[in-house]
């Protein structure tokens, strides 16, 4: 892990999100303060409904906070126009969802590019680099296969090379070994390491203790707050 003391990913203060219900308002944070320093490898915990999910969606830029304030690679985010939050997390942020999220009458490469058309690459140039990161994860020779013809584990794999396409600083991955056996999770966690050993920061949202032990650290999400947030003992990580 490189970690720089002054150099923080993600720093979040009294970060709060309200969303109106039938049966009236629901908090789904209630006022959280974390930072995450460039290079730190972060598991996010909690039951469902705890507001993990919710904090998730927040440091993606995929929603926005009710209040509270969120900065990511040093800029105030919470309340960027449209294009520039989009121009912003389309650079920093590489995204691992537990659906994989590919699109199915797209091949592989043309999914692994998708980050690449919204920053205005050309056509050429993003073939040569999806090709390159689809031979990163072990997928040489796939380029113009289409998801369903492959496992469940290569198409996370095919989600990481998309993830990684523009180069982010960080990777935000949402349960990702949820679809996947125990054999080819371990794999994908494995790969994450090697990620997170070359300086990528990395955040992943998941409910279960073995995934959370890859991380270096554990922070614990109840009822819209942090309750708790610790260093992995290393008796509980496991050697990959």
């Amino acid at each position: 892990m490189r970690v720089d003391a002054e150099d923080n990913v993600i720093r979040v203060a009294r970060l709060t999100k309200t969303y109106e219900t039938a049966a009236g308002p629901f908090p789904a944070l209630r006022g959280v303060d974390l930072d995450i320093r460039r290079g730190e490898y972060v598991a996010i915990m909690g039951p469902s409904g705890s507001g993990k999910s919710t904090f998730m969606n927040l440091l993606g830029c995929l929603d926005t906070p009710s209040s509270g304030e969120y900065a990511l690679v040093g800029r105030n985010v919470a309340h960027l126009p449209g294009d520039e939050l989009a121009a912003l997390r389309n650079r920093t942020i590489g995204f691992v969802f537990q659906g994989f999220n590919l699109l199915p009458r797209m091949t592989l490469e043309d999914n692994v590019a998708l980050p690449l058309v919204y920053a205005h690459v050309e056509r050429e140039e993003r073939r040569r680099r999806a090709r390159e990161m689809l031979a990163r994860v072990g997928l040489e020779g796939y380029a113009r296969s289409l998801p369903a013809r492959i496992s469940g584990g290569q198409q996370q794999r095919v989600a990481i090379a998309r993830a990684l396409i523009n180069g982010p600083r960080l990777i935000l991955a949402d349960e990702p070994t949820g679809n996947l056996d125990s054999h080819t999770s371990e794999e994908i966690m494995t790969f994450f390491r090697e990620l997170n050993d070359e300086g990528i920061t990395i955040v992943l949202v998941t409910h279960e203790a073995d995934i959370a032990a890859h991380a270096e650290r554990q922070v614990r999400f109840l009822d819209g707050l942090i309750v708790s947030d610790r260093p992995t003992p290393r008796m509980e990580m496991p050697t990959c």
